[in-house]
């Protein structure tokens, strides 16, 4: 089946979306000062604006206004881009692309100036994509935590977590790019099933690319998720006791 790779594509997409939002319900829930939250936010809150923004200029979308910290969280207000609907999901999906690049980014200035030491990660799905990202995890807090206690994985650990809290597209960022997402993925599914041969090389060379960022988005979700797994516990315990 043709259309397989653009279903899990979709279903990893999905799951890096889950994981950001799942930490982010864990942080607030067991952060006891609301200040020391928004401290562990704030790297990830501005990132993830700014990736709307960026959306904002490709699209063609004039921005209003822009609101990196607020009671409601940060919001970029803009008009319709000149593309309607797919404009719209440039535009809210941006930080789910961009901020795993950031990260890949930070990645490459630990590991060259700062002697963090880092595994190869996978950076296409198959089915051994989470096993090699789970013993790479491993591997990465071993060498720098048991071997090598380098201070600075601590700081590259907590752009991790708030970059990762901050992944997810929010509710309103899923409002509007609900059309525009429907639309694609229909889309995607039909020219898959098409057989068409250029539109099929199209569509999977696009899969290709987008499974690239899903897949990198899912590493540092589980680098994040490896971080959280003690105020996870604390968490799940506050809520049964």
């Amino acid at each position: 089946m043709q259309a397989e790779p653009f279903l899990i594509v979709t279903g990893t997409g999905i799951l890096v979306i889950i994981i950001s939002m799942a930490l982010d319900r864990v942080w607030a829930g067991v952060t006891p000062v609301r200040g020391i939250y928004y401290c562990i936010r704030a790297p990830g809150i501005v990132l993830h604006e700014c990736s709307h923004i960026l959306g904002c200029f490709i699209t063609g979308a004039k921005i209003q206004n822009i609101v990196f910290f607020s009671k409601e969280g940060g919001s970029v207000t803009y008009t319709r881009p000149l593309i309607p609907w797919f404009g719209d999901v440039i535009i809210s999906t941006a930080p789910l692309f961009c901020i795993p690049l950031i990260l890949s980014g930070v990645t490459w200035g630990f590991a060259t100036y700062l002697g963090c030491t880092f595994p190869t990660f996978p950076d296409t799905l198959s089915a051994g994509t989470v096993q090699m990202a789970g013993a790479g995890i491993i591997s990465l807090f071993t060498a720098n935590l048991v071997y090598r206690q380098n201070p600075w994985f601590l700081l590259y650990l907590y752009l991790t977590v708030s970059l990762v809290l901050s992944v997810a597209p929010s509710p309103q960022d899923l409002r509007n790019a609900a059309i525009g997402i429907f639309i694609i993925a229909i889309a995607g599914i039909l020219v898959f099933w098409s057989n068409i041969p250029w539109l099929v090389t199209a569509a999977m060379e696009i899969t290709r690319i987008a499974g690239l960022g899903f897949t990198t988005g899912l590493v540092f979700g589980l680098i994040a998720l490896a971080c959280s797994l003690p105020l996870i516990v604390w968490y799940a315990y506050t809520r049964i006791r």
